[in-house]
């Protein structure tokens, strides 16, 4: 079930034995000369379509989130972290008002980590403070950390996943739009690694956008495994949660 395809009424009544909703959550940067820029919200929006097939209240997709290292490539967008925080505290906040208490983010970007973490414990610290229970559950799930999407990496590409631009993710979003796939040619085939620091460094030391991977090796068959994967991954922690 998709929250913006639902009615007020569905979803008041949904609530009422239901009070768990999942936001998919990446960024709008670059994934390489070869991967969509769109690539990290296209990942868990697929994966949550998986999801509210098996039943799961799922919200619209956040889009845009911590891309200040990519600026250099034109057609990434950053927020800073404070408008991410303050995004997410009013997602949360307008529907908590409403009677949901368990959230999760389904991330597909490792850049949103510390920032989402940081609003969940602003959220949780404004009820401390004041000498309350806040009631929420708050969750962070990288799609990209599942076990099953782990070891599933790990058989089909080795050490040319490395870590932007990876083969798993550009695999994904051939799965979801494959009028989209290519087969370009990479030179080299696999990047270099190294530490991401600001925009200019970062397109001075990696001029292609990628970091340790060989998206060549992605597939639209590849795609559809790692989808299975990823939502078998997303579902049973979202049954753990129920049960904590």
């Amino acid at each position: 079930m998709k929250l913006q395809l639902a009615t007020w009424p569905e979803i008041e009544a949904r609530v009422k034995t239901d009070d768990g909703i999942v936001f998919p959550i990446g960024s709008t940067e670059q994934h390489g000369p070869t991967g969509l820029i769109g690539t990290d919200a296209i990942c868990p929006e697929t994966i949550a379509n998986g999801l509210s097939e098996r039943g799961l209240l799922v919200g619209p997709t956040l889009s845009i989130g911590m891309a200040q290292h990519h600026l250099a490539f034109p057609g990434s967008i950053t927020l800073r972290p404070a408008t991410l925080m303050a995004v997410i505290r009013d997602i949360v906040e307008s529907l908590a008002s409403q009677g949901f208490r368990r959230f999760v983010f389904l991330n597909g970007h490792g850049g949103n980590i510390a920032t989402v973490h940081a609003a969940f414990a602003e959220l949780y610290a404004d009820a401390s403070l004041a000498g309350r229970a806040s009631g929420l559950r708050l969750e962070l799930f990288n799609w990209f950390q599942g076990a099953r999407v782990g070891r599933l990496s790990r058989e089909l590409f080795g050490d040319a996943e490395g870590s932007h631009a990876t083969p798993s993710e550009v695999s994904l979003t051939w799965y979801a739009h494959p009028d989209l796939a290519r087969n370009d040619r990479l030179d080299p085939e696999r990047a270099p690694e190294g530490a991401i620091r600001d925009a200019p460094d970062y397109r001075a030391t990696f001029p292609d956008g990628r970091i340790g991977s060989n998206p060549a090796l992605a597939s639209v068959e590849h795609g559809r495994r790692l989808f299975e994967a990823a939502v078998e991954d997303a579902y049973a922690r979202w049954r753990e949660l129920r049960e904590e």
